[in-house]
């Protein structure tokens, strides 16, 4: 394997698994990089890896290629798993990540330090024409805090504090996030399978 697409259509999470390919000398697209538009997959899976395989699996079969997909979330035990595969639309519109942490602290609010356990998920689901869709997990466990802290990353950073850290992820740097980060974590998953495949070449 050479070459794969990436399916989707943000450039950072695009620049995110080239870096990560690039070690295995295999090139990777997004879909921002095909001249003819390609279609918005509608997540309608109740888990990650569902709709982590419905986005790899059509795109894999509308180009005929080997394409990778994500999904992923926040899972917070106090509130029986929620928002988890909503994490980007919990308050209604999707991506304002504004109303969605105010939601999460508000349900919270009633619940102590210690029951506040939540972690970040990242399912990969990597669609190979004619073979079965590889699957790899990566966690990010730790709690929510009580309030927002720190101006950087994006969606529930501010108020997720990893384990082993006195801050959250929204005030780490981008590499230090990166070091610990869930998608980091299901990128590791792979990388076994993956010198398989450069080695079979």
């Amino acid at each position: 394997m050479k070459h794969l697409v990436v399916a989707t259509k943000n450039p950072g999470k695009a620049a995110e698994f080239r870096d990560f390919f690039h070690a295995f000398g295999i090139n990777v697209s997004s879909l921002l990089d095909f001249e003819t538009p390609m279609p918005d997959i509608e997540e309608t899976g109740s888990t990650f890896k569902a709709n982590a395989a419905i986005k790899a699996e059509q795109i894999a079969k509308v180009l005929n290629q080997t394409v990778i997909a994500d999904d992923s979330g926040l899972v917070v035990d106090a509130l029986d798993g929620k928002p988890g595969i909503f994490s980007a639309r919990y308050a209604g519109g999707h991506g304002n990540d504004q109303k969605n942490v105010e939601k999460v602290l508000n349900e919270l609010q009633n619940v102590p330090e210690k029951e506040r356990t939540a972690r970040f998920v990242c399912v990969l689901a990597l669609a190979l024409p004619g073979e079965e869709t590889v699957f790899r997990t990566g966690y990010c466990e730790g709690k929510i805090v009580f309030a927002p802290r720190g101006n950087h990353g994006f969606g529930y950073d501010p108020i997720f504090l990893p384990d082993g850290y006195t801050k959250t992820m929204a005030e780490l740097t981008s590499q230090e996030k990166n070091r610990i980060s869930h998608r980091k974590h299901a990128f590791e998953q792979l990388t076994d399978w993956l010198k398989t495949q450069v080695n079979s070449d």
